[in-house]
């Protein structure tokens, strides 16, 4: 029987998706997009899972990105109906996810692999690791949300630099320019993205829910309505057990404990 391309498993209150696809360095195609998916699901509805880890099953590859073999076989409206609708839906559902989405770049970033680093929310990368989107030199560009949400992400001349050239970055040149948050040698990377999640899981869950909801959908809109989406997101979130007892806790001089209501 073959295995899952995505296994998913709980720590606590961290869920863990990794990539299990070694024989193709994690190709990202139809199959791979729909496993991601029915992942995401298994996590989100898992009440107890407060922060997702998305990494991958070796220390080679993390996502390589597309089969170019399938995607040599498509056409116009094949490629758009078949599979670019479908991989933009998961992608924007990871980057909306109401939980905290932690990619752990385990190796190969490439094409798509890089593109759905760009959906999750904190980035650690194994400092051996390589980051690139080489679409151009196939005669292609980063369809899978990497053109538009890269150059909203880093300086504009530094995403038409990757995106112009293909070229690949380390780890350390992308923690310089502000795509990835840390470079950690590749023995410490679960360790160090475990310890973050997990810290992060303490917080209380409906104030990360609404945090993360907030700054989702104001990076969409103008200052003005993002401002009001704010004061309306935050008021909403003292409706909620969790921000009074951080508050008592806080006066009390005691750790909060949070319960996600």
């Amino acid at each position: 029987m073959s295995q899952p391309h995505v296994l998913t498993r709980r720590d606590d209150a961290v869920g863990v998706m990794t990539f299990n696809r070694p024989e193709s360095m994690n190709t990202l195609d139809l199959p791979m997009v729909l496993a991601m998916e029915e992942a995401l699901n298994v996590l989100e509805q898992d009440d107890q899972v407060r922060v997702i880890v998305v990494t991958g099953c070796d220390d080679r590859t993390f996502m390589a990105g597309g089969n170019i073999a399938d995607l040599n076989s498509r056409y116009a409206l094949s490629h758009y109906k078949d599979f670019t609708q479908v991989l933009h839906r998961v992608f924007r559902r990871f980057e909306v996810c109401p939980k905290p989405v932690i990619s752990a770049v385990n190796g190969w970033a490439l094409g798509g692999g890089a593109e759905f680093m760009l959906t999750t929310d904190i980035r650690l990368m194994a400092e051996n690791a390589k980051i690139g989107l080489p679409e151009i030199k196939l005669g292609l560009f980063p369809g899978g949300g990497g053109s538009q949400r890269l150059m909203r992400q880093i300086p504009l001349c530094h995403a038409k630099m990757l995106m112009f050239t293909g070229d690949f970055l380390s780890a350390a040149e992308a923690v310089q320019i502000g795509l990835v948050n840390r470079a950690v040698p590749q023995s410490e990377l679960m360790v160090q993205t475990m310890s973050l999640a997990h810290s992060i899981s303490e917080k209380s869950p409906w104030a990360l829910r609404l945090l993360k909801t907030s700054m989702v959908q104001g990076a969409e809109m103008p200052l003005s309505a993002a401002l009001n989406h704010e004061a309306a997101t935050i008021s909403l979130l003292f409706q909620t057990e969790d921000a009074h007892e951080g508050c008592s806790a806080f006066l009390e001089k005691r750790r909060p404990v949070f319960k996600g209501c």
